[in-house]
């Protein structure tokens, strides 16, 4: 593989030293330093060896550097995946979610990750994980909560009604700790008669 020239000759070796002097990141400083070893006649393995990088790196910043110059040396900034969601089916996600599993024509009490998912993917063709549609309801402020189920068709007012009717649970007996008995070493002696003492 032959060597790529550095065409760029605005900045001299001795100049490029300075640079990575001044600069603050520390990746782009030790490109300007590999780069200043070329321009010196250093061999190019060594070159990307003493400045940590291989000799295939250093091929790929030459060609940076002789289209845009040192700010073509800094790194860039990952912009990541898109979001596999745009704000307006975000919207209508949050909506399904607040709404219930019900307007959906679900026959559920409650919404869960996997169902959330299934919906997605009818509605918008995105197929994700179950986690992944809990990290969307993380985002938007939801927390899992675990709570107790209720029948659609429970009547409220006889439960209420049961409640009232019904015994009250058998008070215990409450557990008393008995006292300490205090320990006889240590306590008052009798005091000696008289005719005892002689």
């Amino acid at each position: 593989m032959s060597a790529i020239e550095i065409t760029r000759r605005d900045l001299t070796a001795a100049e490029l030293r300075l640079a990575a002097g001044r600069e603050k990141n520390a990746r782009a400083s030790r490109r300007m330093l590999a780069l200043a070893l070329v321009l010196d006649g250093a061999n190019r393995t060594t070159a990307a060896r003493s400045c940590g990088m291989d000799r295939q790196t250093l091929r790929d910043w030459v060609h940076r550097y002789n289209e845009e110059g040192l700010v073509g040396l800094a790194g860039r900034k990952h912009t990541g995946r898109p979001p596999k969601l745009t704000a307006a089916q975000k919207e209508r996600f949050l909506a399904w979610v607040e709404a219930g599993p019900a307007a959906a024509g679900r026959r559920q009490v409650r919404w869960r990750c996997k169902d959330l998912g299934e919906e997605l993917a009818a509605r918008f063709g995105v197929v994700v994980h179950e986690r992944t549609v809990g990290k969307f309801l993380s985002a938007l402020g939801y927390r899992r909560l675990s709570v107790r189920p209720q029948h659609p068709e429970a009547d409220e007012e006889a439960q209420e009604a049961f409640k009232k009717t019904s015994a009250p649970p058998p008070r215990r007996p409450s557990r008393i700790t008995p006292k300490e008995n205090p320990s006889k070493s240590g306590s008052r002696t009798k005091r000696a008669s008289a005719s005892k003492a002689r």
